[in-house]
C-alpha cells in the first residue's frame, strides 16, 4: 500500500510528540537535500536497495536496513535499480527529541534492523488513522508515533535478540523481590546470580536502566507506598518493615524518587 501523509499540524505542536509526515514509497525517487530536512527522519527499506550519501560517504541500504537523519543535515539518497521500497516517518515535539537523545540519535546513523514488520504495521495504522479522522486523526497518529519510536528503539538496542532476560539477572531480581525488606549486599546478589559484581551491574544497566542498589530502593519504595495508602502505620515503622536503615534515610530517598514526603503522599498532597 503506497501512501504519503502530510497532515495539517495545528494544536498537535503542543503535544510532547507529534507526527509531521509518514509514508510508504513503492519506488523511492532520487532525493538531494543540501540543507537537510525540516524534521528528523527515520527511513527503512523493505524491498530492493538504494544508496544513502552523508558527509561524502556512501551507504548501501538493503531490505530490513534503515537510517536516521537529524534535522537540517545535508544528505542524498537514490535507488540502485528498478525497485526500492521505503517507509519513512518524521516528527517533532520536546518528547520526540528527548526520545531521540535516549536512543543516541543525534547524528546520521545506518542500521541493520532485522524484522521490520511491526514498524510497517504501525506506519500503516498511522495512515489508516489519518484517513479515517480528519479532525483528531493526527492526535491519534501522534500517539502511534510514540509506539513506533518504542519499537524502533527496541530493535536498534538489540532487545529483539535479548527479549528474554539473562538467567543471572532473573535470579538477582527474584531474590530482591523476595528479600527487599532485609539487608541485601552486592555479595548476596553475586552469590545468588553466580556472576561478578561488574557483570551483574552491566546486566542491570542494560536491561533495567539502573544499578542493582537503585532497583532495591525502587522495590522498597513501591512496598512503602502500598503501606502508606492501605495502613495507618507510622512512617518510622514502614521504613523499617520495607528495609530502610532509618526513617530519615527513607524520607530522603522517598522524596528524591516521588517528589514528595511519605506524609504528603499518604494525605494525597503529592
Amino acid at each position: 500500500m503506497y501512501f504519503s501523509d502530510f497532515p495539517i499540524v495545528g494544536g498537535e505542536t503542543r503535544l510532547p510528540i507529534y507526527l509531521f509526515t509518514a509514508g510508504h514509497n513503492l519506488f523511492q525517487y532520487h532525493v538531494i537535500r543540501n540543507e537537510g530536512y525540516y524534521h528528523p527522519q527515520i527511513i527503512f527499506c523493505t524491498k530492493g536497495s538504494g544508496t544513502l550519501i552523508v558527509d561524502g560517504v556512501e551507504y548501501r541500504i538493503n531490505p530490513n536496513c534503515g537510517f536516521f537523519l537529524p534535522k537540517g543535515y545535508p544528505h542524498e539518497y537514490y535507488t540502485n535499480g528498478d525497485v526500492w521500497d521505503t517507509y519513512w516517518v518524521a516528527g517533532g515535539g520536546d518528547g520526540f527529541y528527548n526520545m531521540l537523545e535516549t536512543m543516541e540519535l543525534t547524528t546520521p546513523k545506518v542500521f541493520k534492523l532485522g524484522d521490520v514488520s511491526r514498524l510497517e504495521r504501525i506506519l500503516n495504522r498511522i495512515h489508516e488513522t489519518l484517513t479515517a479522522d480528519s479532525i483528531f486523526g493526527n492526535y491519534r497518529a501522534s500517539a502511534l508515533l510514540y509506539d513506533f519510536l518504542i519499537e524502533f528503539y527496541r530493535i536498534i538496542s538489540g532487545e529483539e535478540e535479548q527479549s528474554k532476560p539473562s538467567a543471572p539477572l532473573v535470579r538477582a531480581i527474584d531474590y530482591i523481590n523476595g528479600h527487599f525488606s532485609e539487608k541485601i549486599t552486592m555479595d548476596d546478589l553475586c552469590n545468588v546470580s553466580g556472576v561478578s559484581k561488574q557483570h551483574l551491574c552491566r546486566l542491570f544497566r542494560k536491561s533495567m536502566n539502573c544499578r542493582p542498589t537503585e532497583y532495591i530502593a525502587k522495590c522498597r519504595i513501591k512496598a512503602a507506598k502500598e503501606q502508606l495508602i492501605t495502613t495507618e502505620k507510622p512512617v518510622e515503622d514502614i521504613a523499617v518493615e520495607t528495609g530502610f536503615c532509618t526513617a530519615g534515610y527513607f524520607c530522603k530517598l522517598f522524596k528524591r524518587h516521588e517528589g514528595c514526603t511519605p506524609g504528603e503522599y499518604r494525605t494525597g498532597l503529592h
